[in-house]
């Protein structure tokens, strides 16, 4: 497995753990700011989050930098870092099944989250 070494994921898990503090800061900001009628914060996380890894895969960012940076720093807090870039790839090779890719994750996601609700409030 490429990348699978200690190091490697000991800089994963710093970066990781370094951004999900900012994540909750970012959401507890936007909620101080604009209320708890929708998760501003996190969605500013997930935007900006995938915009960077965008822009750093863009780049080539690589070795120990891309460790940090892209599954840590980045890929720690959000929930779109990995989501968002294999959408991007896919709709290169393969529109139609990019386009099924994100309908299904996303329908499937929500159904899931809605039936686990539904199952613990039972």
């Amino acid at each position: 497995m490429q990348g699978f070494t200690a190091s490697s994921l000991a800089l994963v898990a710093l970066g990781g753990a370094a951004a999900s503090v900012l994540r909750h800061l970012a959401s507890l900001f936007g909620t101080a700011l604009f209320g708890s009628g929708f998760p501003w914060g996190m969605r500013a996380v997930n935007i900006l989050g995938s915009g960077a890894i965008g822009v750093l895969a863009a780049l080539g960012i690589d070795g120990a930098a891309r460790n940090l940076l892209i599954p840590g720093f980045l890929g720690g807090p959000t929930t779109f870092s990995a989501f968002s870039p294999e959408s991007t790839h896919l709709w290169e090779r393969a529109p139609v099944f990019a386009v099924a890719y994100v309908l299904l994750s996303v329908g499937l996601g929500l159904a899931a989250s809605v039936l686990r609700f539904w199952l613990v409030r039972r």
